[in-house]
């Protein structure tokens, strides 16, 4: 792939698109404007500079983005990157609704893009919270209570798959919904299983 310039084999994406059509023509007019490579991953367009993703286009029912893969290094001097979650920790969207939108925005654009290559260069890291940071939720606690096991299952995991199991059990605002997860996957962790695992 030449940086900077189309690679033929995404056009059929753009081609098929029904939705943001316009947008993402002129979104990845200007990330090829900054010299970044073209491929496809995670079924989208996505921008890399020496290997390493730099930016990617997805859409959603009420927007498009450009979504910075290490967002949250950059210096936002406008104030226009959006952190798509409370748990997303690196990655920032630019969110557009039409393409006079993003015209207007162009050179903030390139700017972004630019300074994004500037922390790949320089080998900047996001600090990742880690997970003993994370809540155990307290219906998670109380089975650890009742089930030893589980609490040594559960600690003999993986960092991300804790992570994930924690957010997924924390994120209902009823005790009686976070506990049913919990008992949902406790099969899953006994198994010593994330919870895209089969069992």
């Amino acid at each position: 792939m030449i940086p900077g310039q189309k690679n033929t084999k995404i056009d059929p994406y753009f081609s098929k698109l029904k939705k943001w059509k316009e947008e993402f023509e002129l979104l990845r007019e200007i990330v090829l404007d900054c010299g970044l490579t073209e491929e496809l991953k995670w079924m989208h367009p996505c921008y890399t500079f020496d290997h390493k993703n730099i930016v990617l286009i997805h859409g959603f029912k009420d927007y498009c983005a450009l979504l910075f893969h290490k967002g949250a290094l950059l210096k936002d001097h406008h104030g226009i990157l959006v952190q798509q979650t409370k748990n997303v920790q690196a990655a920032r969207q630019v969110r557009f609704t039409d393409v006079q939108e993003i015209e207007e925005k162009q050179l903030i654009l390139k700017a972004y893009l630019v300074e994004a290559v500037e922390v790949e260069k320089a080998g900047l890291q996001v600090n990742y919270k880690k997970t003993a940071e994370y809540a155990v939720p307290e219906e998670l606690q109380n089975k650890f209570v009742e089930i030893p096991d589980l609490k040594t299952a559960f600690e003999a995991l993986t960092p991300g798959r804790q992570r994930a199991y924690m957010l997924y059990f924390s994120s209902p605002k009823q005790s009686k919904t976070r506990e049913s997860r919990v008992e949902k996957y406790i099969p899953h962790i006994l198994n010593g299983k994330g919870m895209d695992d089969s069992v």
